[in-house]
């Protein structure tokens, strides 16, 4: 398998100026992902998971150290120097993020929201819309939602909803922070059986979870993190 991510030497600090503090969240951070794997990260809450999260996304700007992506698009390409451009064209066509919250504009349905992201990999208007029905009908968001907007959701159906138009474009890079973050048992089934297909079919992916249980047998590997550092490596059973 040919590496697709691979992160050299990322630190990441925070400057708090009012407080005249300075936070480092990240340091020394290596770790070499290939295509195909599913590679999990636990840690206590404001150990640094999501922070690498939001570095490869290019929510956050690291300091130092490279975040090299294998793109279909560009090559090889360091995802901290990737020009603005570059960096839309890879979040709507290559790499997926799921966060524990939605972000969406308060005048967008649920059924619109997840077509759009069909749209956006340039399929025809049929397709997206079979496809949001089946992602909507997946994650038993029922035909009343499917037409409201998502401000009016509680906040497990606002996660499944954030899933569902992550998981529907079918990225090659996806990464997970929380997602059965209050989520019900069966909800949780739901998000398990799509990494499962996402697996099968060669997405890669990065996962933060604090449901060890919910890991068992899917990853291929597990970091923990602890202070801004990977301290720990296991290797995972494979699905």
């Amino acid at each position: 398998m040919e590496e697709i991510l691979a992160i050299e030497h990322l630190s990441k600090s925070f400057t708090i100026h009012n407080l005249d503090k300075h936070i480092e969240a990240l340091h020394d951070i290596n770790i070499v992902i290939k295509e195909g794997e599913f590679v999990g990260i636990t840690g206590k809450s404001g150990s640094g998971k999501s922070t690498v999260f939001k570095c490869i996304y290019r929510t956050y700007a690291p300091q130092k150290g490279g975040i090299w992506y294998n793109s279909k698009e560009f090559g090889p390409i360091n995802l901290m120097e990737a020009s603005d451009r570059e960096v839309i064209y890879l979040r709507k066509h290559e790499i997926g993020y799921v966060s524990q919250f939605l972000n969406v504009m308060p005048r967008i349905t649920a059924r619109e929201l997840i077509k759009h992201a069909v749209l956006e990999k340039g399929y025809e208007e049929d397709y997206a819309e079979r496809e949001a029905e089946k992602m909507l009908e997946h994650f038993e968001l029922g035909r009343g939602l499917w037409d409201s907007y998502p401000v009016t959701f509680s906040g497990g159906e606002k996660l499944r909803l954030n899933i569902a138009r992550a998981m529907v474009k079918r990225p090659r890079l996806l990464l997970l922070d929380e997602p059965t973050a209050s989520l019900d048992y069966e909800s949780k089934l739901k998000v398990k059986e799509l990494i499962e297909q996402l697996i099968r079919e060669g997405t890669t992916m990065l996962g933060i979870f604090h449901d060890l249980e919910f890991m068992a047998n899917l990853c291929n590997r597990k970091y923990t993190m602890q202070n801004g550092k990977l301290v720990d490596t296991k290797y995972c059973s494979q699905i």
